[in-house]
């Protein structure tokens, strides 16, 4: 590899990446469950070794931390669902004030255009028939989704357990792809990717559950209807870095729309919002996710992005740590070391332009990136 042209070498790290692509978008059904597996895998050893440092046979000390993530993710799902179902007990109150909404924007469009009332009407009729079209195709293919849901959860215990079962095999086939003298730098690589993923979704755990108290009890206490399911869903949401925030404030504003024919409440509620997550950027996330390894705002969004589109939600979700596992790879091989470089939030402290020792393979002072919570990862 050292001896190939510099053309010959770019060109198959660029092979790579297109390989590694489209293995992702054909085998995605098979491979995000792995993955998924893998993170959650890691997060529960700490618990594992704990089991089996106090004697506990190894069979046991595997499936209890596999039940307990079981009924943790029972507790989320009835809270959620409690909530909903206090949504649907106030759907003629919903409907009403959706009606009392609609009428008022329709006056000031009168108000405004030569679009009368009896046009409106009949322009969302339409609208209303395209939509319910558009909602019978989509749940002609909920069936499937659904099952594909079930089966993503059915395989995850079943890839956790056989994973910490077998990690020690999976350890050695790691070590044996390197030579002897690099295996201090692999172990070194193993720990830090064992602690990066393990701070990132623990901390987000947290994250979820201080935000929906917190979001969900101030709002309890000014007076928002739908406070709890409000802070919930923003909680959740905001664990998809940048778009789930938008996504959560636009969710919170309609929640907020249906259960009052007053501006007041939206606006409190966006400032609420707005007052929670500057303090969670700010203040308690990075507190709580401790890593050292910072992803640059451009691939972060990238990453979510291609994520996303490769395998929808858990794509965005696992996009940030994969990344970070990525970078630490990159960071720890000569080879691909300018691809650590690209991802990282290190700015060189002056231009590669006019300073040639910025442009080599080597430590240079460096100046903090602009810092964001989700790209500590």
């Amino acid at each position: 590899m050292k001896d190939m042209p510099l053309t010959v070498k770019r060109s198959i790290e660029l092979l790579g990446i297109a390989l590694l692509g489209a293995l992702l978008v054909i085998g995605n059904d098979i491979i995000m469950p792995v993955i998924m597996a893998f993170f959650i895998t890691i997060v529960l050893l700490p618990i594992y070794r704990f089991l089996i440092k106090y004697k506990f046979p190894e069979i046991a000390a595997i499936i209890l931390p596999i039940l307990l993530l079981a009924i943790l993710l029972g507790l989320i799902v009835w809270f959620f669902s409690a909530q909903i179902g206090i949504l649907v007990e106030d759907f003629p109150d919903i409907k009403k004030n959706v009606s009392s909404h609609l009428n008022s924007i329709s006056a000031w469009i009168s108000s405004i255009s030569d679009f009368s009332t009896k046009e409106q009407v009949k322009f969302i009729n339409d609208k209303s028939n395209d939509l319910l079209g558009m909602a019978g195709k989509a749940a002609s293919g909920a069936a499937v989704t659904l099952s594909s849901v079930f089966v993503f959860m059915g395989l995850l215990p079943i890839y956790i357990y056989l994973m910490l079962f077998y990690k020690d095999i999976l350890l050695r086939f790691v070590f044996m792809w390197f030579k002897t003298d690099h295996h201090p730098r692999v172990k070194e690589a193993i720990f830090e990717t064992e602690a990066i993923i393990k701070n990132y979704l623990v901390g987000l755990l947290i994250q979820v559950t201080y935000m929906t108290i917190l979001l969900g009890g101030i709002l309890l206490l000014i007076g928002i209807k739908h406070a709890l399911l409000i802070g919930v869903i923003f909680a959740i949401l905001n664990l998809i870095p940048y778009v789930g925030a938008l996504i959560g404030n636009i969710i919170g504003v309609m929640l907020t729309l249906t259960s009052s024919t007053e501006l007041w409440p939206v606006i409190t509620v966006l400032g609420v919002i707005a007052a929670v997550q500057f303090l969670d950027n700010n203040i308690l996330m990075p507190r709580i996710v401790g890593s050292k390894v910072k992803i640059n705002a451009l691939f972060a969004i990238l990453g979510v992005i291609i994520g996303g589109s490769i395998a929808g939600v858990a794509g965005m979700f696992l996009a940030l740590p994969i990344i970070a596992v990525l970078k630490v790879i990159f960071d720890r091989t000569d080879t691909f070391k300018q691809w650590g470089v690209l991802l990282g939030d290190e700015r060189p402290e002056k231009s590669p332009l006019t300073f040639a020792s910025f442009r080599k393979k080597k430590p240079v002072p460096v100046k903090a990136g602009v810092e964001k919570t989700k790209e500590k990862v």
